[in-house]
C-alpha cells in the first residue's frame, strides 16, 4: 500500500494539471448534488391562485364565507403468549351499558364529573363504548392479550388506540395507568364505584382502581383488520349457493380449530378459510361469495371441535378468516399498450390519500399510474410511471397537487380526491417532516413550523378544491372517507371514468391487499389536539366553501365528521 502512495505522488508531481483537474471535477460533481437537491422541494401554489380569505375568484360558487411518540412499547404478559389468542363470538358480555345517572346516586359529585368526562371523551373520540368495571388479577387476567403501562401519561384515548391498532375489540384500563388488552373478558362485572383511580395522564377520567378494570369495546375498530396469528377476521357469511364453486378446495376435520383450516389453505395456496362447523374450505373472493354482507356473529356462534375459546361457525353460515397467501389476480402492472389521447388527472390536496389511491387504481386496471412530479421513493416502492414524463401517455391516469387555471386545463377529465381538512394537513406535515410513512417530531408540532404550516396550507386546501370544480373538465367527486368505508363502489366509480373495463372479481382481489406500502401505523398518533380554537375557526369556514360549491353543482356535499366536534 505504502509503494503506491509513493507511485501516486510522484505522478501527480510530474502531472501538477491532471491533479488539479481532477479536484475540480470532484468539487464540480458535489456542486450539482448538492443544487439537485435544492430544487427537489414541495409543489408551490399558483400566483394566481385565488386565496379564500381575499374573496377574489369569480362566480356565485365562489363567493367565499369570509373568511408521540410513546413512552413505553407493548409488551406480552406470560399469559397471554400461553394461553389462547382466537376468541369467537361464542362469548357474550355479561355486563349491560352503564345506566345514566341523572340523579345524585352513591358514587357523589366526583364520580358523577368523571361520568359526564367520558361521556364527552367517548363523543369526542367515536372509537369506543364504556361497558363497566370488572374484577381483575395477576393469577387469571380479565383482558389476556397485549398489554402495557406507563405510571406518568396513561390516557384512555393511548390505550384505546393501542388495542385497536392490534385489531383488539376490548381496551380496558387498571390502577390508573395499565393497559390490557383482549378479544374476550373472562371476568365478573362490579360497581362502578370499584373503578375509581383517575388516569395518570388525565385527571378527568378513571383508568380502573386496583385489581379493578375499566372496560371498552372497541366499537369502530374495522373487523378485518382484527389479527389472529397469521390470518385476519374477515366475519360471519351466509353459506354461498354453490360451495363448490365458490370455495373450490373442502376438507373435514374432527378436532376443528381456527388453526386447522387457517394451515390447510394456507398449504393449498388460497387466500380464504371458511370454517363451517367440521368442514373447513377454501377459495378466492368472487361473485359469487363477494363478502361485501355480513352477518350478525351470533349466527356463527359454535364452538370448535378442538378448541374451547373459538368459533367455527355452523353448516349455514361461515366464519371467515383471510390467509397470508396473496391473491395475485390483481398484481400485474404494466404501461398502456398504445399512447393515450386523453391525459386524466388524479388530482388531491397533499395528504389527501393520493398515493393510496394510486396503489388502489393501479391494482384494479392492471396499469402504471404517473405523476405531475418525480419521486424517487415512490419509483422504488413500485410505482414506476413515477419516472415517465406525466405527457407520455404510457399511464392511466396521473397524480397532480397544482391548483392553476392552465394547470388544470390542460388535462382532459379528472379525479378529485377530497379529505377532511384536519386529517389532510396533519398527514401532509407529517410526510413534509417525516417521509411517506413517518412522522414530525414533536419539536416540529410544538414550534413555530405547525402554525406556520396551517396558515399557508389551510387555505390552499380549500382553493384547490374550489379550482379543480371551476376549471376542471369531467371532474368526478371521491371523498377520502368514502373510498375507506366502501371501496368497492367507489373504485368501480374511479375505474369508470379511467375508461377501462371493470373486472369485478379483479375489485374484490383489490379488497384484500388495500393497504399497500404507505399506511401510517397508528401508534404514535398525537395524544392531543394540535389546532387552536382560532386554527378550527378558519378551516371550519373554508369547509363550509368547499360544501356550499359541491351543493351548487348538484355534488353530495362534505361528509358531516369534517366539521370539529
Amino acid at each position: 500500500m505504502a509503494k503506491l502512495l509513493v507511485k501516486f505522488q510522484r505522478y501527480f508531481r510530474r502531472k501538477p494539471v491532471r491533479f488539479f483537474t481532477l479536484i475540480a471535477l470532484y468539487l464540480t460533481a458535489g456542486s450539482l448534488v448538492f443544487l439537485h437537491s435544492g430544487f427537489a422541494g414541495e409543489p408551490t401554489i399558483s400566483e394566481n391562485e385565488p386565496n379564500p380569505v381575499d374573496g377574489t375568484s369569480e362566480g356565485t360558487a365562489f363567493q367565499y364565507l369570509g373568511v408521540v411518540q410513546l413512552g413505553r412499547g407493548f409488551k406480552e404478559t406470560s399469559e397471554a403468549r400461553n394461553s389462547v389468542r382466537r376468541y369467537g363470538p361464542w362469548f357474550k358480555s355479561v355486563s349491560k351499558d352503564t345506566p345514566e345517572r341523572n340523579k345524585m346516586g352513591d358514587y357523589g359529585g366526583a364520580w358523577s364529573r368523571a361520568l359526564k368526562g367520558r361521556k364527552v371523551r367517548e363523543k369526542e373520540e367515536d372509537r369506543a363504548k364504556y361497558i363497566g368495571c370488572y374484577v381483575d388479577s395477576t393469577r387469571r387476567r380479565a383482558l389476556r392479550g397485549v398489554s402495557f403501562f406507563d405510571y406518568k401519561k396513561m390516557t384512555v384515548f393511548r390505550c384505546q388506540d393501542n388495542c385497536a391498532e392490534r385489531g383488539y375489540l376490548y381496551a380496558g384500563l387498571e390502577f390508573g395507568a395499565e393497559c390490557y388488552c383482549g378479544h374476550k373478558i373472562q371476568a365478573l362485572n362490579v360497581s362502578e364505584s370499584e373503578c375509581n383511580m383517575e388516569c395518570k395522564g388525565e385527571k378527568s377520567n378513571f383508568c380502573g382502581g386496583v385489581n379493578r378494570l375499566s372496560i371498552y369495546r372497541l366499537e369502530l375498530a374495522q373487523e378485518s383488520t382484527r389479527r389472529y396469528g397469521s390470518a385476519i377476521f374477515r366475519g360471519c357469511f351466509h353459506r354461498p349457493d354453490n360451495v363448490s364453486l365458490a370455495l373450490p378446495v373442502t376438507g373435514v376435520m374432527l378436532n376443528m380449530s381456527v388453526d386447522k383450516c387457517v394451515d390447510f389453505c394456507t398449504e393449498k395456496e388460497y387466500p380464504l378459510a371458511a370454517l363451517g362447523g367440521a368442514s373447513c374450505h377454501c377459495g378466492f373472493p368472487t361473485t359469487l361469495f363477494t363478502l361485501h354482507e355480513r352477518e350478525d356473529e351470533q349466527l356463527c356462534a359454535q364452538k370448535c371441535g378442538g378448541e374451547e375459546f373459538e368459533s367455527c361457525g355452523t353448516a349455514e353460515y361461515f366464519i371467515m378468516y383471510q390467509t397470508q397467501v396473496q391473491d395475485n389476480r390483481c398484481m400485474d402492472r404494466r404501461f398502456l399498450p398504445a399512447r393515450s389521447k386523453q391525459l386524466i388527472a388524479l388530482a388531491s390536496f397533499p395528504g389527501a390519500g393520493n398515493t393510496w389511491a394510486r396503489h388502489l387504481i393501479e391494482l384494479a386496471t392492471g396499469f402504471y399510474t404517473g405523476s405531475y412530479y418525480f419521486d424517487g421513493s415512490l419509483y422504488n416502492k413500485g410505482f414506476k410511471g413515477e419516472r415517465d414524463h406525466w405527457r407520455s401517455g404510457r399511464t392511466i391516469c396521473i397524480k397532480t397537487h397544482e391548483s392553476g387555471q392552465k394547470e388544470i386545463e390542460a388535462f382532459d377529465s379528472a379525479i378529485l380526491l377530497i379529505r377532511n381538512p384536519y386529517k389532510a394537513l396533519m398527514a401532509e406535515f407529517n410526510r413534509k417532516y417525516g417521509g411517506h410513512i413517518g412522522f414530525a417530531s414533536h419539536a416540529h408540532w410544538k414550534g413555530k413550523e405547525w402554525p406556520e404550516f396551517v396558515k399557508n396550507y389551510a387555505p390552499w386546501w380549500a382553493t384547490h378544491t374550489l379550482d379543480w370544480l371551476k376549471y376542471g373538465k369531467n371532474v368526478l367527486v371521491v371523498h377520502f372517507e368514502d373510498l375507506k368505508r366502501d371501496l368497492f363502489v367507489q373504485l368501480k366509480r374511479m375505474v369508470s371514468l379511467l375508461g377501462t373495463r371493470v373486472f369485478e372479481d379483479r375489485l374484490l382481489c383489490v379488497e384484500g391487499q388495500k393497504d399497500g406500502n404507505f399506511k401510517r401505523s397508528g401508534l404514535r398518533k398525537l395524544e392531543y389536539d394540535p389546532y387552536t380554537p382560532e386554527m378550527r375557526k378558519t378551516i371550519s369556514t373554508y369547509i363550509k366553501t368547499v360544501d356550499m360549491a359541491l351543493k351548487l353543482r348538484n355534488l353530495t356535499g362534505v361528509p358531516d365528521d369534517y366539521y370539529p366536534r
